[in-house]
C-alpha cells in the first residue's frame, strides 16, 4: 500500500484581532487519516494560544511489510501546530517478506512552532521497518519533537527497525542520527546501545527564546537518560526504560522543564553494576548508531 498525506497551517487573526492558526490544507490518504481536534493534554509553554491541533489516526493496521507511507507537514511563519497520534503504531511483517517504509517531512517557517508528539512505535516480531524523518527549521522556528520506540510486544522479540532522523536549522545540519535494532544487527541489545531495555525515546527541543539553562537538577537514580546541548538553542533528551510508562515519565519532564546542558543519568542495576548512556541511545556499537552533533561541528 502507498499513501501520501499532507497538512499545512498558516497564521491568521480572529475578529477580535487575536492571533490564531488556521489549517489551510488537510489531505488524508488511507491509512493516514488527519483530523482537527482540541488540546488533549497540557504541554506547558508548548501549547501556545491559538495553536491548531491535529490528530493522526490509522484507518488500517500497519505499517505492514510492503507499505510505503509518507506524511508532509508545513507550518507557515508565526503559525503554531500541535500534532499527536490517537494510538501507538504497531509495525507488522508483511505476507511477502518486503520491508515497510514511513517518510515524514516537517517544515517550520520563521516564527512558527511545531509540537510533534506521536504515540510510540511498536516493533512487532519479524517486522522489517525503515523510518525516515526530516525536519527543516527556518531561523526563529520552534520545535518540540518526541519519538518513542518499543521493542516488541509483551514476551516478544522485536523485528528489524532502522530509524533516521535529520534536522536542519537555517539550511545547516543541527542533528543527524541513525539507529538500528533487530536480529541482523549485532550487539543492539548490549550495554553500548539499548542495555537490554525494551523502550527507548528522545525529546528534541529547539527554542530560540529559551533562556540560559540553569544548573542541572540531580537525576533520579532509576533513570537511564542523558541530556545533550546541540546548540545554544537546541537540546536533546534521550532515555531508556523497561516499559512505555517509565519511558514517557522520563520524557515528559522535558515538556514542563527545559532540558539542561549535557548530563548523564546512571541507573544502578542489581549487583551494583551501572549502565551509563550518553545522549544518542548509547555508544558506537559497531556503528549501529551514528550521530552528528551540531551545525557548528562540535
Amino acid at each position: 500500500m502507498r499513501a501520501h498525506a499532507c497538512l499545512e497551517v498558516t497564521a491568521d487573526r480572529d475578529r477580535s484581532g487575536r492571533a490564531r492558526t488556521r489549517i489551510s490544507r488537510l489531505r488524508s490518504d488511507a491509512p493516514l487519516v488527519l483530523r482537527p481536534t482540541v488540546a488533549a493534554e497540557p504541554t506547558g509553554r508548548w501549547n501556545p494560544r491559538g495553536a491548531a491541533h491535529v490528530a493522526l489516526a490509522a484507518a488500517a493496521a500497519g505499517p505492514i511489510g510492503g507499505d510505503v507511507l509518507r506524511l508532509d507537514v508545513e507550518v507557515a511563519a508565526d503559525a503554531a501546530l500541535v500534532v499527536r497520534t490517537v494510538a501507538a503504531t504497531l509495525v507488522l511483517p508483511g505476507p511477502h517478506g518486503r520491508p515497510s517504509h514511513t517518510e515524514t517531512h516537517l517544515r517550520v517557517a520563521p516564527g512558527g512552532t511545531l509540537v510533534w508528539l506521536p504515540e510510540p512505535v511498536i516493533a512487532a516480531g519479524r517486522c522489517d521497518h525503515h523510518a525516515t524523518t526530516r525536519v527543516d527549521l527556518a531561523p526563529g522556528a520552534r520545535l518540540l519533537a518526541r519519538e518513542e520506540l518499543l521493542l516488541g510486544r509483551r514476551g516478544e522479540a522485536p523485528g528489524a527497525v532502522r530509524q533516521h532522523l535529520r534536522v536542519t536549522l537555517a539550511g545547516r545540519p543541527l542533528h543527524d542520527q541513525e539507529f538500528a535494532v533487530g536480529p541482523d544487527v549485532p550487539g543492539w541489545h548490549g550495554p553500548a546501545v539499548t542495555g537490554g531495555h525494551r523502550a527507548l525515546g528522545t525529546l528534541l527541543v529547539v527554542d530560540p527564546d529559551q533562556p540560559s539553562a540553569p544548573e542541572p537538577e540531580p537525576p533520579p537514580v532509576e533513570a537511564d537518560a542523558a541530556v545533550l546541548r546541540l546548540s545554544p538553542t537546541a537540546t536533546l533528551l534521550t532515555a531508556l526504560a523497561d516499559d512505555a510508562l517509565t519511558l514517557r515519565r522520563h520524557l515528559d519532564r522535558g515538556l514542563t522543564d527545559p532540558p539542561n546542558d549535557c548530563t548523564t543519568h546512571r541507573a544502578e542495576h542489581p549487583g551494583g553494576q551501572q549502565d551509563v548512556h550518553q545522549a544518542g541511545l548509547g555508544g558506537p556499537a559497531g556503528g549501529h548508531l551514528r550521530e552528528s552533533r551540531t551545525a557548528s561541528g562540535s
